[in-house]
């Protein structure tokens, strides 16, 4: 092992039993190494084995269900991690390397303070007192960009936002001063702004303590900003794996540049967006394309109108004072029909609040939401009802909003049987069949359930059951947020057919501000419940007037960064 070889990865290969007789391979003899004080990027699409790569690094693997090939070895400075006792290698994971898990949320403990929590790591592995700790702990809080880390050490997770959360996750990986930091898609849920920050942090950190990155992420645009070099995976297996420069300039095998050319581009805008099948169909060949207009002509007829929407909500303050939080305030927009307003704009910007209000899932405090000459906000939950069917919404989270005990055929019946739509459950089967085909889903999905489907299908299961109600308007609450570049083209690309054949019209909220260029004809800014700035798609990215829209902006990742 050389000098400068901080980790050596070899042959390694991970199994997982499924059950008594059999186990799948997920990990197929991958080999790599990471060099001292420097990034590695390991990239690719969800069951990879990316994760699960570095979780064997740091020995966290379920011991029950999986194991590890007797011939793979993982060195780390020339000791074999694999041959560790299980005290040695906690004693190691803890100090040495250290690793940031993708949602800050589920890996913070939320009854415990932040500053128990930093202050736990540095009593076990630094031997420090309660006092030392203490003062240790406001010092790495600062050190990470925590505002006013003196009082913020007293709060407990669900008192600070997402990145601040995700802030005293790093803040506890580097309290002993790792040799080795593994992020596992520490970005993957944060607004562009704050991922922009996240990802400044890490290196600033990794310079000032001179240790090495281990950073694994989908998204090749954000690894150009951070790594020296790149491991891409796909199916348990290096694909390719080169400096950061080669692998963006001269990538050599097909998947890695599909990976490159999936992600919509702020400079082109093609009919369809390219996915990682049509790439590997077509020897790596890009079939040339027509650009697709976006924009308005301020012509269009005009389906939904907003005007001055307010959503304040409030909480106890003392025994009769309570206090107002202002969530939307005085928004106003007009939606074209068959045409795409995106909404744009950081956490807590209120940007899901006003797709939700419209929705009437939340009760508007003001204004108007005038739909073919009536105003659904201010009509009774009778008369709302023959207007639902006609605007719905897309959510996040594919998990969270299908149930779970039905099967697919039934999701998608259950609301034409409410809303009275088909003679009879022959009719409803029959469309829902239809349905799942327009939407890219074999005809055997009817009879299954939807822990048998990965995120896009799912995503694809709940747009389906939208379109059971045929709406006008339909809210896309950050849907393809979640989503891998390659099954984010699919899901993108679908909804433009959508769009096409049935002259829908969307409410496309975002985080992610190349995607919201890819598919919107008129952009909407929102910042802190306001409107910010209001125009079509390519004049807000070419010349946008306001100083918070060109911040969002300069925040987007734009690949090679200048080494």
């Amino acid at each position: 092992m050389s000098q400068d070889t901080l980790l050596k990865v070899e042959n390694l290969r991970v199994s997982f039993r499924v059950n008594k007789k059999e186990s799948v391979e997920t990990v197929k003899g991958i080999s790599f190494d990471i060099p001292r004080d420097s990034t590695v990027a390991l990239v690719g699409e969800s069951g990879s084995g990316k994760s699960v790569s570095s979780l064997a690094i740091m020995g966290l693997l379920p011991p029950d269900t999986s194991s590890i090939d007797p011939a793979s070895k993982i060195l780390f400075e020339g000791r074999s991690l694999l041959e560790l006792s299980i005290e040695q290698r906690r004693d190691l994971c803890g100090k040495e390397i250290s690793m940031i898990f993708q949602e800050p949320m589920t890996s913070l403990n939320p009854v415990f303070t932040v500053g128990f929590q930093i202050g736990e790591v540095l009593r076990l592995h630094m031997g420090m007192d309660a006092k030392q700790a203490r003062k240790r702990s406001i010092e790495l809080l600062g050190e990470v960009g925590i505002p006013d880390p003196s009082t913020k050490i007293d709060a407990f997770p669900s008192q600070m936002s997402g990145g601040q959360q995700q802030r005293v996750m790093i803040a506890m990986a580097i309290a002993c001063e790792p040799k080795l930091l593994i992020a596992d898609e520490p970005t993957t849920a944060l607004d562009v702004t704050i991922q922009k920050q996240i990802i400044d942090l890490i290196e600033a950190l990794r310079k000032r303590h001179k240790m090495s990155v281990l950073f694994i992420t989908h998204d090749l645009a954000l690894v150009g900003e951070i790594a020296d070099h790149v491991i891409v995976m796909r199916n348990g297996e290096v694909r390719e794996a080169g400096d950061v420069r080669q692998i963006f300039e001269q990538p050599k095998d097909t998947y890695t540049q599909a990976l490159l050319h999936c992600r919509p581009s702020l400079d082109s805008r093609p009919w369809r967006l390219p996915v990682i099948s049509d790439f590997m169909n077509n020897n790596g060949a890009l079939l040339e394309q027509k650009e697709r207009p976006r924009g308005l002509t301020g012509s269009e007829d005009i389906v939904l109108e907003v005007r001055n929407l307010g959503k304040s909500f409030y909480s106890r303050e003392g025994f009769f004072g309570k206090k107002e939080f202002r969530a939307v305030e005085d928004v106003s927009f007009k939606l074209a029909r068959g045409k795409t307003l995106g909404v744009v704009g950081e956490s807590g910007s209120g940007k899901t609040t006003v797709g939700l209000t419209l929705m009437r899932l939340h009760q508007a405090t003001s204004g108007q939401a005038i739909f073919e000459g009536k105003d659904i906000l201010s009509m009774s939950n009778k008369e709302f009802l023959q207007y639902k069917r006609r605007i719905q919404i897309i959510f996040q989270n594919p998990y969270a909003s299908l149930n779970p005990r039905f099967t697919v055929g039934q999701i998608l019946m259950e609301p034409m049987l409410i809303h009275g739509i088909g003679a009879n459950d022959g009719e409803r089967s029959k469309m829902a069949y239809q349905l799942l085909e327009k939407v890219g889903l074999p005809t055997a999905a009817f009879h299954r359930y939807p822990h048998e489907f990965s995120g896009g299908q799912r995503q694809r299961i709940a747009i389906a059951r939208c379109l059971t109600m045929k709406p006008e308007v339909l809210v896309c609450d950050e849907s393809v947020s979640a989503l891998d570049v390659s099954v984010q083209a699919q899901v993108l690309n679908l909804l433009q057919d959508l769009q096409e054949e049935f002259g829908l019209s969307y409410i496309f909220i975002s985080h992610d501000l190349a995607v919201v260029k890819y598919i919107a004809d008129q952009v909407m800014v929102m910042n802190k419940g306001k409107v910010v700035e209001l125009a079509n798609s390519d004049d807000l990215y070419h010349n946008p007037t306001q100083p918070y829209t060109k911040t969002l902006l300069n925040a987007i990742p734009r690949g090679l960064h200048s080494h």
